[in-house]
């Protein structure tokens, strides 16, 4: 390495998992690191959680004070990267500045998709992607208003659960006709449905908005297909888009469907220029195209892999996708990723609020979903980083101990008493 050191471009979690892991590796050179927001780098999680309802400001920083202090990062908040030159090797920011580098790491991150029809930026519109997003939107709720949120899933569904825990009267509109459809068997999804309903929230589910009008007092009237809708607060969350501008208009190939398009070791189509995280699609076992992976996994997991192939140092091995999400008191687990063609098997009851499919095509395991049933999946787990064929009655059997089942299905592992 020159004395230009290592840009990093982002400022969230993936960036500040690769800024540590390159000081772990023994990297003494510069690291440079652009963020748009004027905070450490946090985590996201909370954002539609502990942020909105907790009492006490949950912590959110990425790396402890020692491990930042440790870890000498050059952080220039409040910073915004407007061009990227691949011959002349700088990155060039909005004041004027132009940092060289010797490696550049794109931590991008995303956007939150924006309605047309509901702009960013009117009075008691939210949408939610940084801590004062978040910040503004706890103030909101105060007082039990009344709150439509645009998108049931993952993050919207979030959110109207922690609403609705601080007494908030909560209307969920989603397009589709099934709640996270694309990502849970058919159970699990009427299971989601019923227990949101139990919990207050009312759902209109294969609805839509068309606009949002301003009453008095500061109220909305939203337009929506099943007729109109007067609330105090619209929480928009309709999904995230890649945030690879930059990338691409620098002639970085960017992925069909969007996204930094990455190799296994998040290297770009420019050899160096290494990106990881929200910005990025990559290329995964049985999948058909290069996609994208949101997630707090998928975020660290990229980072580390990154700081390693710039030390041209070995590769950690790839994990199987792992995603979870709290809905209220439930906790929702997913490993592998979803396919249309899957056929599910299903341990438990959703009834009794604890359960898991196991999705599979020819009996090999792509994709676990769990209900409050963590430790079930994690004992299963082998079975999907082993990718073959396994037999499935007995899972489906309560009497069946899983680790024991787990361990019987793969011939290479002994079984001890």
């Amino acid at each position: 390495m020159t004395s230009r050191g290592i840009v990093i471009v982002g400022a969230g979690q993936s960036a500040a998992v690769a800024a540590h892991a390159l000081r772990e590796h023994g990297y003494s050179g510069r690291i440079t690191m652009l963020g748009r927001e004027r905070h450490r780098p946090y985590e996201r999680p909370p954002l539609s959680k502990a942020v909105l309802v907790a009492a006490d400001g949950p912590q959110l920083d990425v790396l402890t004070d020692e491990s930042w202090a440790r870890s000498k990062i050059d952080l220039l908040s409040g910073s915004d990267a407007v061009a990227l030159d691949l011959v002349q090797q700088h990155v060039r920011l909005a004041d004027g500045q132009v940092l060289e580098y010797e490696i550049c790491l794109l931590a991008t991150g995303g956007e939150a998709v924006t309605l047309a029809s509901v702009p960013a930026g009117r009075p008691g519109v939210h949408y939610i992607r940084t801590l004062d997003d978040a910040r503004r939107l706890r103030a909101a709720l105060q007082g039990t208003p009344q709150v439509a949120i645009l998108g049931g899933g993952f993050l919207g569904l979030e959110i109207a659960n922690s609403a609705l825990s601080v007494g908030a009267s909560v209307t969920v509109l989603e397009r589709a006709t099934a709640l996270l459809d694309r990502f849970v068997p058919p159970e699990a999804s009427a299971w989601l449905e019923s227990r949101m309903q139990a919990a207050g929230a009312t759902l209109l589910l294969g609805a839509s908005c068309s606009g949002v009008h301003s009453l008095p007092a500061g109220r909305s009237r939203l337009s929506t297909s099943t007729g109109d809708l007067e609330v105090d607060e619209v929480v928009v969350a309709v999904g995230l888009s890649p945030n690879d501008a930059l990338a691409r208009d620098a002639g970085l190939q960017i992925a069909a469907g969007g996204g930094i398009l990455i190799d296994p070791s998040c290297r770009t189509s420019n050899a160096h220029v290494f990106a990881c995280g929200d910005c990025t699609s990559q290329r995964r076992p049985g999948q058909a195209a290069p996609t994208r992976l949101e997630s707090w996994q998928n975020a660290n997991e990229q980072g580390r892999t990154a700081a390693a192939a710039m030390l041209g140092l070995p590769l950690p091995a790839p994990v199987v996708p792992w995603f979870w999400t709290d809905q209220g008191k439930h906790n929702i687990q997913m490993l592998g990723l979803p396919a249309s063609d899957l056929e599910y098997v299903r341990r438990g009851d959703p009834a009794n609020d604890k359960a898991l499919w196991i999705g599979h095509r020819g009996s090999v395991p792509l994709h676990g979903v769990a209900i409050n049933a963590g430790a079930d999946l994690r004992a299963v787990r082998p079975l999907f980083e082993r990718g073959r064929p396994v037999q499935l009655e007995d899972f489906q059997l309560d009497a069946t101990n899983l680790r024991a089942w787990a361990k019987q299905m793969q011939p290479d592992v002994a079984i001890t008493a």
